[in-house]
């Protein structure tokens, strides 16, 4: 049976048993008996016990920003938001061997060669291994503090006592707390871990990098409530065919989301790419049909990428759909558009779609891009290589305008293209030495340039 108690409301003291004057205060009835904050059995509920009274701010109180911290590699410190957030839990998660473990421990470097105090513990290599790669990486100089360990209570205890201002856990399925009966790896020590560690680092004022296992999807192993428990959360993709890797923010508590940081994979770990439009488009050739250069937004910064359709004559009954870097879902929706809307079919015809350079697209502005690589590839007709397009297709066949209209024109005249096609709804300035074509709907645009519709 729940304990009764009393309390004062003018002072708050608390009481066994009623009386008409408080002790504390000396005020006169002012002694009331609590009601306590929950109701229940009292282990399965709060009970009658009272908490502390947390102070309350309103919505005009001004903070001062946090503090950052910044390693000089101008492309990671963009996707953090401007620098790395001090006491802030991060997580990143990638394929195996794309290059999670370089990108940290070029970071960790740059870090403490700046001065902040880091330490990398690695759960999946030894110490000499990762010393081996600092040396093929030229940072075997680098101030960084290395551990080779698994037992969270360890790393924890050792944290505490060095007292860094940036960890690095490689990677949190390897750690395992001795509290958690379960083997490393599982959903119980996994969510334990994350737990911890980003606990640790709010009380104790460390940032923490996490690197995570992806599944066969691409997601992040593991629960779901991991990510949410993260101030950020970053994706490194890329093909491993192509030297380009794209670090991309999913989540961030103190910067934009879906901003993305381009690196080039070297024999000498890898180099961040300032200018990632003249890369993707470095090896463009001759116009050819079924070649049209997107004008994308991700994040905050313009990128211009080459979309890549074919189309062939299908020997089977159930024609091929193929895509590499966009939504397959959304190349079905823009195939029947084009057929219900502008009358050009594309039954019993292979289709092949490529986003080139390993880039992956996912805003809907590039659905007229696509849809003039499609008909390209169709018609054996080529574009003029000096056009950029962009723009959202609706069911109904209108073209609706895509933000940022301003920005995509200013990379694309920077880049040196001279034509640009866009929404008719489009708000644009002029931008000089840039030929701007609108279209108001899908037939009108396959009409006007493919002489159908």
């Amino acid at each position: 049976m729940a304990k009764t108690s009393f309390s004062c409301s003018a002072c708050g003291a608390s009481f066994s048993k009623w009386s008409g004057r408080c002790e504390g205060c000396g005020e006169w009835n002012t002694i009331s008996e609590d009601k306590g904050l929950s109701s229940g059995p009292s282990k399965k509920s709060l009970g009658v016990k009272r908490g502390r009274t947390i102070p309350l701010t309103d919505l005009a109180t001004r903070e001062t920003p946090p503090p950052r911290s910044c390693c000089g590699v101008g492309e990671l410190d963009r996707v953090l938001g401007g620098g790395l957030v001090a006491a802030s839990a991060i997580l990143v998660g990638g394929d195996p061997g794309i290059g999670k473990s370089t990108l940290l421990l070029q970071a960790a470097a740059r870090f403490a060669q700046s001065g902040v105090k880091t330490i990398y513990v690695s759960g999946e290599e030894a110490s000499a291994q990762v010393r081996m790669r600092a040396q093929r990486l030229g940072l075997a100089d680098a101030p960084v503090q290395l551990a080779a360990e698994t037992n969270l209570r360890d790393i924890l205890t050792t944290l505490e006592a060095e007292r860094p201002q940036l960890a690095i856990i490689d990677s949190i399925q390897t750690m395992w707390a001795d509290h958690v009966d379960s083997a490393p790896g599982s959903v119980s020590q996994v969510r334990a871990a994350a737990h911890e560690l980003t606990t640790f680092a709010k009380r104790n004022g460390v940032s923490i990098i996490m690197v995570g296992h992806v599944t066969k999807d691409g997601q992040i192993a593991g629960p779901r409530v991991v990510e949410h428990m993260v101030d950020t959360v970053l994706y490194f993709e890329g093909e491993r065919g192509h030297q380009f890797r794209i670090l991309r923010a999913v989540k961030n508590r103190f910067g934009p989301a879906d901003e993305i940081g381009v690196f080039e994979m070297t024999g000498g770990g890898l180099a961040e790419v300032i200018n990632p439009s003249a890369l993707f488009l470095s090896e463009r050739g001759e116009p050819s049909p079924g070649s049209v250069v997107f004008a994308g937004i991700e994040g905050t910064r313009p990128v211009l990428v080459e979309m890549q359709a074919l189309i062939a004559p299908s020997p089977h009954s159930q024609p091929r759909r193929a895509v590499v870097g966009w939504d397959s879902s959304r190349l079905a929706m823009i195939l029947a558009v084009l057929e219900a809307r502008c009358g050009i079919p594309f039954a019993g015809l292979d289709v092949y779609l490529n986003v080139a350079g390993g880039m992956k697209i996912s805003e809907p502005a590039a659905d007229l891009a696509v849809a003039a690589a499609l008909l390209s590839a169709r018609e054996d007709v080529a574009l003029p290589a000096d056009t950029v397009i962009f723009g959202e297709i609706s069911l109904s066949g209108a073209l609706r305008p895509a933000p940022q209209t301003e920005n995509r024109l200013k990379e694309a005249q920077k880049l040196g293209f001279t034509a640009a096609i866009a929404p008719g709804g489009s708000k644009t300035v002029p931008v000089t030495g840039l030929n701007l074509r609108k279209s108001g709907d899908l037939a009108g645009f396959v009409g006007e340039f493919f002489g159908a519709g």
